[in-house]
């Protein structure tokens, strides 16, 4: 049948109509399906690593030297604002309380004189340059109650920690470390009994929701990517949107750094996987999604197979974007053609032997 096709086209040219009957379409089992527009193309897969935004990551570290004593959580918990991680007994935490305390107490002294030298001057009995020499030692005692109190809030020290000092006058070498953000704890890096010295990292924290992907797309690729566009997990069935694209290229792989925030199904991903991805760009113009089956080359140039009355006609396109299965094409295609999407081997025999 497929000779007889052939031979039955033998003058028709690229632009004719390719004359297929309703009984050799069912034989060569041509199907047909509409054109979809299409407003936006999708690249093909990318690797895209997963990481967490900077803003909602945080290393807990020791605020003074000592030895961890205890390690109240592991990696992998979650953990609330403020929540005990681990506890450190820290003799420069001693001596950081002393210092405190010592500055309070000749202040207190000091404020005693100042009003004492105040009632004094007011009555004759001593000069204003006595009165100015209290109220310099003031000033300067009040400075230094404030930095060391500044050193035991880095120190890790509350504000009601600090009110029980210095009413109670007691001191401690037991510190405890606090979270800074709620989140999950990624990476435990010390273990107990260790001494670790003033900063040294303790834990890795992080809130996982949102979360970014991180994509190297080839700069030939770039064009049509925009911020604000989707990007696509195939297999975890979710989506992102584009929140950065660089302006360097990465000399290794010649790729643009494309970042996307992962909001909805975040609690699927782990920081520091591998996936794969598809990023969406703007259609130019007017733009039609059809199977990748129906798309035709032929001398350098595309074609489709549109239905007409009586057999086919071969339609000049031009290809957009491949995607999985589809392609994106411009050309004088409406939304109710139907193209050849099976059976377009013995449609493009019957035209190239109609074509010679």
């Amino acid at each position: 049948m497929l000779l007889a096709m052939l031979a039955q086209g033998g003058t028709v040219s690229a632009a004719s109509l390719i004359a297929v009957d309703a009984d050799q379409q069912s034989a060569f089992g041509i199907t047909l399906t509409a054109p979809l527009p299409a407003a936006e193309t999708l690249t093909r897969r990318y690797p895209a690593e997963v990481a967490v935004p900077n803003r909602q990551m945080r290393v807990v570290a020791a605020p003074q030297s000592g030895v961890l004593e205890s390690l109240l959580v592991a990696e992998g918990e979650r953990v609330e604002v403020g929540q005990v991680l681990a506890e450190l007994r820290s003799p420069e935490l001693v001596d950081a309380q002393s210092q405190y305390l010592e500055s309070l107490t000749r202040l207190e002294l000091i404020e005693t004189e100042l009003a004492r030298d105040r009632t004094l001057f007011r009555e004759g009995v001593i000069a204003e340059r006595r009165l100015l020499e209290s109220q310099s030692k003031q000033r300067e005692l009040t400075t230094m109650v404030e930095q060391r109190l500044q050193l035991l809030e880095l120190a890790g020290f509350g504000s009601e920690d600090i009110m029980t000092l210095a009413r109670t006058r007691r001191l401690t070498s037991r510190l405890p470390v606090r979270a800074p953000i709620g989140g999950v704890v990624l990476e435990q890096m010390v273990s107990t009994g260790q001494s670790v010295a003033t900063a040294a990292p303790l834990y890795r924290v992080a809130e996982l929701n949102p979360l970014w992907l991180e994509i190297h797309v080839p700069v030939e690729r770039i064009v049509g990517v925009q911020e604000g566009g989707r990007v696509l997990l195939p297999r975890e069935d979710t989506a992102g949107t584009i929140v950065t694209i660089g302006r360097m290229v990465h000399g290794q792989d010649q790729g643009v750094l494309v970042r996307a925030e992962i909001t909805e199904g975040a609690e699927r991903l782990r920081p520091g996987q591998f996936v794969e991805v598809q990023l969406s760009a703007e259609a130019q113009g007017e733009s039609w999604r059809v199977p990748l089956e129906a798309v035709v080359r032929h001398a350098g140039n595309t074609y489709v197979f549109v239905n007409r009355d009586g057999g086919f006609e071969a339609l000049p396109v031009r290809v957009l974007a491949e995607e999985e299965g589809s392609a994106v094409v411009a050309g004088e295609l409406t939304a109710t053609d139907r193209l050849v999407v099976t059976g377009v081997v013995a449609v493009k025999a019957a035209w190239l032997g109609g074509a010679e």
